[in-house]
C-alpha cells in the first residue's frame, strides 16, 4: 500500500474518532454538552497537529529521530514560567486572571528560551545525540528543581493553582484560548509555506543541503522560530505532553516509509491526533477520569524513547 492511500486511511480513523468522541452517549442537555464536546476536539486537534507538525520539522533540522522540543525542556520551561508568576504576583494578579495574557506571556518566554537553546544547539559541528539529550536534561532538571523551589515557598492556595497547570488537560480548555490558538496556528502556518519546500533537502544534513543551494542557517533560524511557537502554543493551550512527539513521528516514518514531508507531516499530525482523541476516550469511558491523558502518553513514549536510544546505541 503507497504512503497516499496510508494517509487518507489516518485521516478517514481521526474523523471517525472525532465523530465518536463527539456524539457518543449524547444524552440530557445537549446545548450544554455538544458544544463543550466539539471545543474539546478542536482543541486536541490543535494540540496534536502543532506538537506533531513542530517535532517533524525539529527532528528534519537536528537530522535525527530522537531529538523533539519537549525532551528538550520546554515542558518544565512552561511550568517554571507559570509557578514563577505565581510566585511573583499571586494567583490574583492580572497576569494569572486574564488567560489570555498568561497564554501569550508564555508563548513569549519559551520562543526566547528555544532561540537561545537552539543557537546552542547548532554551535558546535560535532555535538552527538547524547550531549544534546544530556544538555536538555540537565536543563529539564533545572528548571523542575526551580520550580519545585518556588512551589514549597507559596501559599498552600496559590500552590494548587501552580500545580493545576502540571498535567495536560483537555476538559478545562479556556474557548478563548481556543480561538486565539487558531488565529496564531494560521498565521504561522502561512510563514512557514515559503520554507517548505527545503524540507525534503535539509533532511539530507547539513553539507548536502548547502551543497544544493540552500540558505542553511537563514532557513534553520526561520524554521526553528516556527517550531518555537508551534510547541509554546500546544503547550501553553493543554499541558505538558513530553512523549507525545517522539512517539508519533516516529510512528509516522515507519507506518509511512517515505522522506517526502507533505505526506510525513500529515500522517504525523493525524497520528497524533488519533493518539489523542482515542487516549481521551479511554480516560473518560473506561478509566472514568481516574488517570490522565498525558501519563498514559508519558508512560508509552517513555517506554518507547528507551527503545530508541538502546536501538540506536546497538547500531552505533
Amino acid at each position: 500500500m503507497g504512503y497516499k492511500k496510508k494517509t487518507v486511511i489516518l485521516a478517514i480513523v481521526a474523523l471517525l474518532l472525532a465523530l465518536l468522541y463527539v456524539f457518543y452517549n449524547l444524552t440530557g442537555n445537549i446545548d450544554y454538552i455538544l458544544p463543550r464536546r466539539i471545543i474539546k476536539v478542536v482543541a486536541i486537534i490543535l494540540t496534536g497537529g502543532a506538537i506533531a507538525f513542530s517535532t517533524t520539522i525539529f527532528m528534519t533540522i537536528t537530522n535525527n529521530r530522537i531529538l523533539t522540543p519537549s525532551i528538550m525542556g520546554l515542558d518544565s520551561l512552561y511550568l517554571l514560567t507559570q509557578t514563577f508568576i505565581v510566585f511573583i504576583f499571586g494567583s490574583k494578579s492580572m497576569i494569572m486572571m486574564n488567560s489570555n495574557l498568561n497564554y501569550l506571556l508564555s508563548i513569549g518566554v519559551m520562543v526566547v528560551f528555544s532561540l537561545l537553546f537552539y543557537r546552542l544547539l547548532f554551535k558546535g559541528e560535532n555535538n552527538n545525540i547524547y550531549f544534546l539529550l544530556l544538555i536538555g536534561m540537565i536543563l529539564g532538571t533545572f528548571f523542575g528543581s526551580f520550580t519545585s523551589f518556588m512551589q514549597v515557598l507559596i501559599d498552600p492556595n496559590e500552590f494548587m493553582i501552580a500545580q493545576d497547570k502540571m498535567f495536560a488537560s483537555i476538559n478545562n480548555v479556556n474557548t478563548n484560548l481556543v480561538y486565539l490558538s487558531i488565529i496564531l496556528i494560521i498565521v504561522v502556518v502561512l510563514y512557514f509555506i515559503r520554507f517548505y519546500k527545503y524540507l525534503d533537502v535539509l533532511a539530507l544534513g547539513k553539507d548536502h543541503a548547502t551543497n544544493l543551494g540552500v540558505p542553511y542557517e537563514y532557513v534553520v533560524k526561520r524554521l526553528l522560530i516556527v517550531v518555537a511557537v508551534m510547541i509554546s502554543i500546544a503547550t501553553a493551550l493543554i499541558g505538558p505532553i513530553t512523549f507525545l512527539g517522539l512517539l508519533v513521528v516516529n510512528i509516522a516514518y515507519e507506518f509511512i516509509k517515505t522522506y517526502r514531508h507533505l505526506y510525513l507531516i500529515l500522517s504525523s499530525v493525524l497520528i497524533s491526533i488519533i493518539a489523542l482523541l482515542g487516549g481521551q476516550f479511554i480516560v473518560e469511558k473506561v478509566f472514568t477520569f481516574e488517570t490522565t491523558l498525558s501519563v498514559i502518553i508519558n508512560f508509552v513514549g517513555g517506554v518507547y524513547f528507551i527503545y530508541l536510544l538502546l536501538k540506536e546505541n546497538k547500531s552505533w
